[in-house]
């Protein structure tokens, strides 16, 4: 268990190294806009600043401290990055309204609280709904997960099912150890709220790691997994080479933009510039249109571009690829692709790997003439049928495989009695002698699968895609069948590739343009690009021929 309030209190020594949590001491007085004097403010930091005391009058309650909208008078920025995030939508999403519904249902009311204590927390706490059914008239300020929630907790009080405890109070917690004082409300600073602390990850994992009730799930099923993930990983402090090697949740999720800006903007406020956690908190999965209902449409649009950026960005890093060509006599070759989760700091794909589906596409060409395909989905093809449904016997897919008490496959989590890992496990040590650098992140399929089958004709071009989807349609397709979600979201699904190398494809090099559409390509361009690694694997008669990642882009 994780306490802040314990670790944190009253005048106790700064928690954090300066230079990430103290601001540059360059302040600026902004302008007075609001009533009252600049003479009371600095009469009121003045009293407050015996020991470091960051206290003084404040004006809000704590009703009002629970609307996020009270936040964005004095944090603009955050307010806004936040009102795109999918914690802001976390309550409005309609594959989450239908799957609650219909696990209600379907249970007899014995999923309670469970879904919306994640994903409407402040609702539940505050007794605004006890099953989220009624989430359409809960006040706009209790949706979601909003800034109260995570910036007023005090303690992590277990690893799942959100074990958050709050202060309950008008102090907000956060990474800076010196803040500067505010009329709005009192600050503290927690190790919970600083990425440059493991302890982040408790309370991040808290919501983010899922153990199915009992009842209405016939067993206590561990269905989300990426705390645990990360706890095992190389980035976590038990796996780590050194302290600084330690990458949070927020190291990824909340990254530092890399210049220091005030974190609190209004009249009369005394400001600090210094490095923020954004607010984006991407992950993989994506609002639908409508969202995040600023009331504006083109501000709307501009928020999702925004997010979905934040999201192709998280995954560009995630995984590194090798493609591998192998030529037989009789002019005939097998294609074999690694993919090396080398950034992702749990598995790939994670959290509701159930749901998700991700996939490579391999084409192989020889001029104009296309000599082999596994893995080719049309692009935005609202017809297109499930991933998992593909005619295509050399489909390397990527998800875990969920099934009921009967063993038959089970896409409503309630009825999952055991859990079939598919993914990619997450790296586990930094040493290449040590077997596990290889068996624990690595994953590598030959095309055609069958070693005994061969592809007609050796390829000049060799392109691997790799693609996600945060859900797919056949979970979407048994919610429509169920009549509990609208026919028009199955055409919504998003499709994301991977594109680590995409910022090689630049005017300079005309000969890597593909790289702008495709995660990795074996080709003479490639190899001769002098940016790409290229080796002789003779590990197998006959040798092949293989393209890598570059170490940087």
């Amino acid at each position: 268990m994780v306490d802040a309030a314990r670790i944190s209190p009253g005048c106790a020594r700064p928690l954090f190294d300066p230079p990430l949590d103290r601001g540059r001491r360059q302040r600026r007085a902004l302008p007075l806009t609001r009533a009252g004097s600049r003479a009371a403010l600095i009469v009121a930091l003045l009293a407050g600043a015996a020991c470091g005391d960051n206290r003084m009058p404040e004006t809000y309650t704590r009703a009002r401290l629970l609307d996020p909208a009270t936040c964005k008078d004095c944090h603009p920025k955050h307010y806004r990055e936040w009102e795109g995030s999918m914690h802001a939508y976390a309550s409005r999403d309609p594959v989450f309204l239908a799957m609650n519904r219909r696990g209600q249902e379907e249970t007899g009311g014995a999923l309670g609280a469970f879904c919306v204590n994640c994903h409407a927390p402040m609702a539940v706490r505050e007794g605004a709904t006890v099953d989220g059914l009624n989430l359409a008239e809960v006040p706009r300020s209790l949706q979601g997960v909003g800034c109260y929630f995570c910036h007023n907790v005090v303690a992590v009080e277990g690893t799942h099912d959100n074990p958050l405890r709050l202060a309950n109070d008008t102090t907000m917690r956060g990474r800076i150890a010196d803040a500067v004082p505010n009329p709005a409300h009192q600050s503290l600073a927690s190790p919970l709220h600083s990425g440059a602390d493991a302890r982040s990850s408790d309370m991040c994992g808290a919501c983010h790691d899922l153990v199915l009730p009992v009842p209405p799930a016939p067993m206590p099923v561990a269905l989300e997994r990426t705390f645990k993930e990360w706890h095992t990983s190389v980035f976590a402090p038990a796996q780590a080479p050194s302290p600084a090697a330690v990458a949070t949740c927020n190291s990824c999720h909340m990254p530092f933009p890399g210049r220091p800006e005030p974190i609190a903007e209004g009249g009369g406020l005394q400001t600090v510039s210094r490095d923020r956690h954004p607010h984006h908190l991407a992950g993989v999965d994506v609002a639908y249109p409508g969202f995040p209902y600023a009331d504006n449409p083109a501000d709307d649009e501009a928020l999702r571009a925004i997010q979905r950026d934040e999201i192709q960005r998280l995954l560009d890093i995630t995984l590194r690829l090798e493609i591998c060509v192998q030529t037989f006599p009789g002019d005939s070759s097998a294609i074999e692709v690694t993919l090396d989760n080398a950034n992702a700091g749990h598995n790939w794909p994670s959290g509701a790997s159930q749901d998700r589906r991700a996939w490579v596409e391999v084409i192989a060409t020889r001029g104009a003439d296309r000599l082999y395909e596994s893995g080719v989905v049309p692009d935005n093809d609202p017809g297109a049928g499930p991933i998992a449904a593909l005619p295509d016997p050399d489909l390397w897919l990527f998800r875990d495989h969920t099934f009921d008490s009967g063993g038959r496959e089970a896409h409503m989590f309630w009825d999952v009695a055991r859990v079939e890992p598919g993914t990619i496990g997450a790296q586990v040590t930094n040493n290449p002698a040590d077997p596990r650098f290889y068996t624990a992140s690595h994953a590598t399929r030959r095309f055609p699968a069958k070693r005994t089958e061969f592809i007609a004709g050796v390829p000049d071009r060799v392109t691997a895609r790799v693609r996600i989807r945060p859900v797919d349609v056949d979970v979407l397709d048994d919610l429509i069948a169920s009549g509990h979600l609208e026919p028009r979201v199955r055409g919504l699904v998003t499709t994301f590739d991977l594109l680590p190398n995409r910022a090689l494809a630049v005017p300079q090099r005309p000969q890597l343009a593909g790289l702008a559409t495709v995660s990795l390509e074996w080709s003479e361009a490639t190899r001769k690009s002098g940016v790409f690694f290229a080796r002789q694997d003779s590990s197998e008669r006959p040798p092949k021929d293989c393209i890598g990642m570059p170490r940087q882009p």
